[in-house]
């Protein structure tokens, strides 16, 4: 959420620079005025309400005086009534605005960082390294789902059958293969990278969902547990961050890293059809998030390093992989700069996404009210960091299609076998 007080100060340029972060993201500036008007609103209903009340002290006075002198006082009385009457109006009037303004602010997008480029879709988004050759076949290379049902590993019919469409059954290695790329990933992250290991609730309130701002915005994206207050979690990054909600860290305490495994849950309300088969997009999925709680001085340092794990996992998969800065047509609402990590898919000849990095400075943190103190310094926001590292379900499949042979057998990366009890191979049953 914005700083409205940053706002008014517009120390500079700020006004003026949001509203050309929104122009960048196709949202309308003129939000911001209006959050400011309301705003001035809410301030000038207060300050009469603030007057009244030092009216309604001077005519309390002068009734105190009159019954003292045994005076009639009814006259003083019946202002009185009509001051707190008056008074009562413009507090309720300044709630009022407080919470209209709290609502539009829900609604209006992070502003973007000056390194986030311009664009307006995917197609603008800048490429900024690439690493490993995508592996060139001498034989017609398949989709990880036929790959999959072939080899007996993935059964996508009969959880159509037991739930509906985008679910499915992992079976025998493809099953294994899972857990390996949840163990593996945790393990590279806590003992290699310095991540604290977490496994938190996988439902959360509208409160936490609030914070981390999917909700308003993006309620159709949640399954909702219905008569509750609970949801399904998108992602671990809602539980993780609201873990220091409402709270106020030491300067000490920062940076905090936290590495979670969670299943996932996502109606993809938003994809109208896209990649229906298979594993891409799913409504249930399981995610290995990287989650960082950060001083603002050095917060895109700690950016940069957090994508730098998340591609470790795939460098250690020997899997292909290119990082793209996300443009202003493309970024996520909350997020000020993200970089996209896209897996090389042999079969679809392209690059898909398997993380987003994202570092939202303090907007998330705003919203959930987690701050940091430094000695008899007043309280500042954190900032937050976030990525997968990474995505299980689409790491897995592009296991299968990178690592696929002729026969329709599928190599275990070296990396992995270890933790599949030295299987090198998944071949047909």
């Amino acid at each position: 959420m914005l700083d409205i007080k940053a706002l008014e100060k517009n120390e500079d340029n700020y006004l003026e620079n949001y509203k050309k972060s929104l122009q960048m993201r196709g949202a309308d500036p003129a939000v911001l005025d209006q959050a400011l008007e309301i705003n001035k609103q809410r301030k000038s209903s207060l300050t009469e309400a603030e007057n009244l009340k030092a009216e309604q002290n001077k005519v309390g006075k002068e009734i105190a005086l009159k019954n003292k002198n045994k005076e009639d006082s009814s006259d003083l009385l019946k202002q009185m009534g009509e001051i707190s009457k008056k008074a009562k109006e413009l507090n309720q009037k300044a709630s009022d605005a407080e919470e209209e303004l709290n609502q539009l602010l829900a609604t209006i997008p992070n502003k973007l960082h000056k390194d986030t480029p311009e664009g307006n879709s995917e197609e603008d988004n800048q490429h900024v390294r690439s690493w490993g050759e995508p592996k060139t076949f001498d034989f017609e290379v398949k989709d990880h789902s036929d790959l999959g049902e072939a080899l007996g590993v993935l059964d996508f019919e009969r959880a159509s059958k037991v739930t509906g469409a985008r679910f499915t059954f992992l079976k025998g290695a493809a099953s294994r293969m899972e857990r390996a790329l949840i163990q593996f990933m945790m393990d590279t992250h806590v003992d290699e990278h310095g991540y604290e290991e977490m496994i938190p609730p996988f439902i959360v309130n509208s409160k936490s969902l609030y914070g981390t701002s999917q909700l308003p915005k993006f309620k159709e994206d949640l399954f909702h547990l219905e008569g509750t207050d609970y949801f399904l979690i998108p992602t671990a990054e809602v539980p993780v961050t609201n873990y220091y909600a409402g709270e106020i860290l030491s300067e000490s305490d920062l940076p905090q890293k936290f590495c979670a495994y969670t299943p996932c849950f996502r109606s993809e309300a938003g994809s109208y059809g896209r990649d229906t088969k298979g594993l891409i997009r799913q409504h249930q999925f399981d995610k290995v998030e990287l989650m960082v709680f950060a001083h603002p001085d050095n917060s895109y340092e700690l950016h940069e390093q957090l994508t730098a794990h998340a591609e470790k996992i795939l460098q250690k998969l020997e899997l292909p992989y290119r990082v793209m800065a996300l443009c202003a047509g493309d970024i996520g609402f909350g997020a000020s700069k993200c970089y996209d990590i896209e897996v090389w898919l042999p079969e679809q000849k392209t690059y898909r996404e398997i993380s987003s990095c994202s570092n939202f400075e303090d907007f998330q943190a705003r919203r959930a009210g987690i701050r940091f103190k430094s000695g008899s310094n007043k309280p500042q926001y954190v900032h937050t960091l976030n990525g997968s590292g990474l995505a299980v379900g689409r790491t897995l499949l592009a296991i299968f299609e990178n690592y696929q042979q002729q026969d329709g057998s599928i190599k275990v990366p070296k990396a992995l076998q270890s933790y599949m009890g030295g299987l090198q191979v998944i071949r047909p049953k």
